[in-house]
């Protein structure tokens, strides 16, 4: 028939075959797109300065580094630092606490930011909407110090959490809670969810407005609630967005940091506030062990980079999102 173009790579159920083909790189493409070379060039070299030449000093992890000796001048050793490390029992509870504090932070985290941006959408007063989002995230910009603080005054014998629990009658007499090793992941987590969720919600909320609103329009016509919408057409929308966040956010699981732990710790909880960051400064910089603590470091790194990869090809064999 006129007007009708065969396909030439059509299969005979109806499937388009796409055809991946390699583009190779010209002379001739990167005169046309040198503006945009040039731009990006500082931000290579910033990259290539300060993420990618401080690697140059893993090396000392395989020596006995000395200062006053350098690169070249201190003794080889190998592995040995590694050996070590594996073999101190404190460095296994630096690495539980870590897991178990970066995976409640990553599970409370990734849901509280996912939830509020989900209610903040379905807000229809504007002002009220406006005056929230402002409101979630300010403690994203307020210091860890004063957020330590507040939580502490807080969570104080006579504090207001155990002035309500016992105006409730919930308990006899006040709880010290920031002397109880059992509450101190929990109370780590409530704190981190707190200050940081409006902030993580806010590429959530820009995912969601460029949702198609004929879809939702289509929903109501069909009787389709405000919660069914949700879960139907929202969170199906956004769901890339969210594998995408989610293997980023695993990739850092043992990249917590250690100011909340120190900040918000003491001699009582010690043994549950360390953390491998911590743990490296302590037994590691702390103690002049440099080669030590740079083996903590390509331990955090290597792990950081297999939970990425592996997470990303789990997500790319399910066609979900996926980084690369």
């Amino acid at each position: 028939m006129e007007g009708v173009k065969v396909m030439d790579n059509v299969l005979p159920s109806g499937q388009n075959v796409h055809k991946k083909t390699k583009q190779k790189i010209t002379w001739k493409k990167i005169k046309a797109q040198k503006g945009l070379i040039f731009m990006a060039l500082p931000f290579v070299i910033w990259l290539l300065v300060f993420a990618y030449s401080p690697l140059v000093g893993w090396v000392i992890a395989f020596q006995n580094y000395l200062p006053q000796n350098g690169f070249f001048g201190s003794e080889w050793v190998g592995f040995k630092h590694f050996k070590d490390l594996f073999s101190e029992p404190m460095f296994y509870t630096a690495l539980k606490n870590t897991l178990g504090m970066g995976g409640l932070g990553l599970i409370f985290g990734t849901l509280s930011s996912i939830s509020f941006a989900l209610i903040l959408n379905e807000i229809r007063f504007s002002r009220f909407k406006k005056f929230t989002q402002t409101v979630s995230y300010l403690p994203h910009f307020v210091s860890w110090v004063v957020v330590a603080n507040i939580v502490i005054q807080s969570l104080s014998t006579s504090g207001v959490v155990n002035q309500f629990l016992l105006s409730m009658n919930f308990i006899e007499k006040p709880i010290n809670f920031m002397a109880k090793g059992d509450y101190f992941w929990g109370i780590v987590t409530v704190a981190d969810v707190w200050k940081e969720t409006g902030w993580n919600a806010i590429i959530y909320l820009a995912a969601m407005t460029s949702i198609d609103q004929e879809m939702y329009e289509a929903a109501r016509v069909d009787g389709a609630t405000r919660w069914q919408q949700m879960w139907s057409i929202t969170l199906p929308s956004i769901r890339p967005i969210i594998i995408v966040l989610l293997i980023m956010s695993i990739g850092n699981l043992i990249n917590i940091g250690f100011e909340k732990q120190m900040l918000l710790g003491n001699n009582i909880v010690a043994n549950q506030a360390l953390v491998i960051e911590k743990y490296a400064l302590d037994y590691g910089i702390g103690m002049f062990r440099y080669s030590f603590g740079t083996a903590i470091g390509i331990f955090k790194s290597v792990v950081s980079i297999i939970l990425i990869f592996t997470f990303n090809g789990i997500a790319k064999r399910t066609g979900e999102g996926q980084l690369m």
